[in-house]
């Protein structure tokens, strides 16, 4: 064997496998996101991990029932502005359906899990692909953030100031949510818009004193209709009333009702508008009333040329690992990608496994697509400057 063989023979090798293996750790250690015992489990492998490469951990208690924030910084992540990794660790999935309806099992390609497409696949890749470089005796041109949030499938209430906090400091941010499509990369999203309407009306007996009652359910529907008729799909604008709940038995004029409503632009402006509808609803009833509070969620993502720029270094990166890498026009979901998008800082996001099923018991991801993921990110960490 030569000499340059046998230093190749040497050097350290992605090993999908060993990917695999790391996912499913995480995966085993199920973590909705309202059990804060269940996803610090989970922070604490996350913590673990990190501090076994050198970086300086920042662990954040969890408030209102939350999970604790994981922060893990390269050795030069102070003052000049570098990358932040943006993950989350909280899952849709309730404790136990791993032995029962979303059983871990591989199946060819397929690996399925709860949480494994969304994102514990995605929020690994960074980590083994740092530990990568590590080995490989490199480091990457940019100072590098990893941070780990703990309810994002609720909207990031708690960990958006320290995500965005983070982003302030951030040349440019690389989101690990799953991959789109076949593979594909997020380069914009909607905005989420969540809204409750509570609705008074006067309750009276439906049989001997209908005449006297106010249904504060018939106002509802009335409201449904005008909800409906706020979208517009051609400039991508969906209203919708998910959750609706009152009443208090069917032989009375209901007096109370409240209904959850989620709406979707692509645009700030659009955001603006439609809240602005949906907060001006009014009671069609004279004798009911309307209330609606709520807001934007989450600003939308929108494409930007610094954004596309990022995108098209990743595409090179991507080439270099071995495939090519395309990108969605958009997506109709958020995540916490929105809020460092809307502070101007250059986000590319959907940088995860590639896969299907997220929020089903169907959810899985394909073993293939670990390896080239796997490469790309070490590009990505290494090269971006």
């Amino acid at each position: 064997m030569s000499p340059d063989s046998a230093q190749q023979s040497n050097t350290p090798k992605i090993e999908p496998e060993e990917i695999l293996e790391g996912i499913l750790d995480w995966v085993e250690a199920e973590s909705p996101t309202t059990d804060k015992d269940a996803v610090n489990k989970v922070a604490d492998k996350v913590q673990g991990l990190y501090d076994g490469l050198g970086l300086a951990i920042e662990r954040t208690p969890g408030r209102d029932g939350f999970g604790d924030i994981i922060r893990a910084r390269t050795e030069n992540a102070s003052g000049e502005k570098g990358i932040l990794v943006l993950c989350h660790i909280d899952t849709v999935h309730p404790i136990g359906v791993k032995d029962g309806a979303l059983k871990i099992r591989r199946e060819g390609d397929e690996v399925y899990g709860p949480g494994i497409y969304d994102m514990k696949a995605g929020a690994y890749l960074p980590y083994y692909a740092y530990r990568h470089l590590q080995r490989l005796g490199r480091k990457t041109s940019l100072p590098v953030t990893f941070l780990y949030v703990s309810e994002e499938e609720v909207g990031s209430p708690m960990s958006q100031e320290f995500i965005e906090e983070e982003a302030r400091k951030a040349k440019y941010v690389l989101v690990t949510e799953p991959a789109r499509d076949g593979g594909k990369v997020v380069v914009a999203r909607k905005g989420v818009g969540r809204f409750t309407m509570t609705i008074t009306g006067r309750p009276a007996h439906a049989g001997a004193r209908y005449e006297d009652g106010r249904s504060a359910i018939s106002e509802l529907a009335n409201q449904i209709k005008a909800i409906d008729a706020l979208v517009d799909l051609e400039r991508g604008v969906t209203t919708n009333v998910g959750i609706i709940s009152g009443g208090t038995a069917v032989n009375v004029v209901a007096r109370d009702v409240v209904a959850e409503i989620d709406l979707r632009v692509l645009t700030k402006a659009d955001g603006e508008e439609m809240t602005a509808k949906i907060l001006g609803l009014k009671a069609q009833n004279p004798d009911v009333t309307v209330e609606v509070t709520g807001g934007m969620n989450r600003p939308p993502m929108e494409a930007t040329d610094a954004s596309m720029k990022l995108f098209e270094h990743a595409k090179a990166c991507a080439a270099e690992a071995g495939f090519e890498l395309e990108a969605t026009e958009t997506t109709g979901g958020g995540s916490d990608g929105n809020f460092t998008a809307a502070l101007g800082v250059p986000t590319l996001d959907g940088l995860g496994a590639d896969g299907e099923g997220a929020h089903t018991l169907e959810e899985k991801i394909y073993f293939s697509s670990l390896e080239p993921r796997a490469k790309m990110w070490v590009r990505l960490l290494e090269t971006l400057e």
